[in-house]
């Protein structure tokens, strides 16, 4: 499972690596609605949330959806302007006079994306003009409570009065908490994207993807960029350009943009905990996979405590050495074991380093 990125004919001049303060608003909401995805920011999430006041606290929670799960694509507007190449603005007016830019349909459709399923890389019927498509929105809007679902209303009825009500929400969250958390911020972001900008001009695509994330696979042969992530998706840029917008609070996601007619977005994020090399959403499979049988995992728990050969382990599990090397080569596969060669002996162990960050693994690869 991953998202496809045609990059056919693509040149180095249309890859623009930019911040945008309004997708870092984007991330910091999101941040506040779901601590728990980024433990690094609980405190300054706790810190925000104290000084709220009720009124902004109020309104927060009347459109959560726009970004509790991820974030909505109405933070990063500058993707969804025809001709693929508009860049997002240096201020956060600037990105929000973009979002002013979009079209109702436009704007309804991202605002729907996580409460209505419409099709999101395929052109499929709007909100605005569907009665069934709108009939859906409703009722899954329900199943977030009656807010959502009076704010779903008033998007389907008055998209105009909800623009102006979320551009008026999203001033007072820059008043309220954001403009002093950009000033750290930006001059972060603005060194990261000069440094991925050198990489494209001075070598090439591959080395400053590579910088990006190891989760990013490149082949310029078939024109196709490789997502890895536990979701399926496609898209092409097609006369258009590759944006990639970096984050400092965004990880463990990366997020990327596919959305049908709008320029396709990698959202990173800088400066994260995350290993040099994390495993693939294949390899998390396989090692999940792996110590889901019971057998296995009675393996493991010999080989946690000691190295074992597999004659050894035949004999205390009651089986035969082939059985006993079926399941080790699951468990080699996986990356979950070691071995090492003592005379005539071949010891395994469990490697208990990796399966102690698998909890955190899993959590990055749904997350990511």
């Amino acid at each position: 499972m991953s998202v496809h990125i045609d990059i056919t004919g693509l040149r180095r001049e249309d890859i623009a690596v930019v911040p945008s303060p309004l997708a870092e608003l984007g991330m910091a909401l999101h941040a506040l609605s779901e601590p728990g995805h980024h433990p690094g920011l609980q405190g300054w999430a706790t810190g925000v949330t104290a000084r709220l006041e009720p009124d902004l606290a109020d309104r927060m929670c009347e459109a959560e959806f726009l970004w509790r799960t991820t974030f909505s694509d109405l933070f990063l507007p500058a993707a969804g302007i025809p001709g693929g190449t508009t860049l997002p603005g240096a201020t956060l007016a600037e990105d929000l006079d973009l979002l002013d830019k979009l079209t109702d349909e436009q704007f309804v459709d991202a605002a729907l994306e996580f409460t209505c399923a419409l099709a999101y890389d395929s052109h499929g019927p709007d909100a605005l003009s569907d009665p069934e498509v709108r009939r859906r929105a409703v009722d899954l809007a329900a199943s977030r409570g009656p807010q959502q679902v009076q704010f779903t209303m008033r998007l389907l009825d008055d998209p105009p009065s909800v623009r102006a009500w979320l551009r008026r929400f999203l001033q007072d969250c820059d008043e309220a908490f954001f403009a002093e958390a950009w000033s750290r911020l930006r001059h972060q972001l603005a060194a990261d994207a000069r440094h991925k900008t050198d990489l494209l001009r001075h070598k090439n695509l591959a080395a400053a993807l590579a910088s990006v994330s190891p989760a990013l696979a490149l082949d310029e042969a078939a024109g196709r960029l490789t997502v890895d992530k536990l979701s399926e998706g496609r898209t092409v840029t097609a006369d258009g350009g590759l944006l990639l917008v970096p984050t400092s609070l965004g990880w463990p996601h990366l997020m990327v943009l596919h959305r049908y007619g709008w320029q396709p977005v990698l959202h990173y994020p800088i400066s994260s905990p995350e290993l040099a090399a994390p495993p693939s959403v294949e390899q998390l499979t396989l090692r999940m996979t792996a110590l889901s049988h019971p057998v296995r995992m009675r393996i493991c728990r010999h080989l946690a405590r000691s190295a074992y050969t597999t004659g050894e382990l035949a004999q205390a599990h009651g089986m035969s050495a082939p059985e006993i090397s079926r399941h080790l080569s699951v468990l080699k596969k996986a990356g979950l074991i070691t071995t090492r060669r003592r005379g005539r002996y071949v010891l395994h162990q469990l490697d208990v380093t990796v399966v102690a960050r698998l909890g955190s693994d899993f959590l990055e690869g749904i997350l990511r």
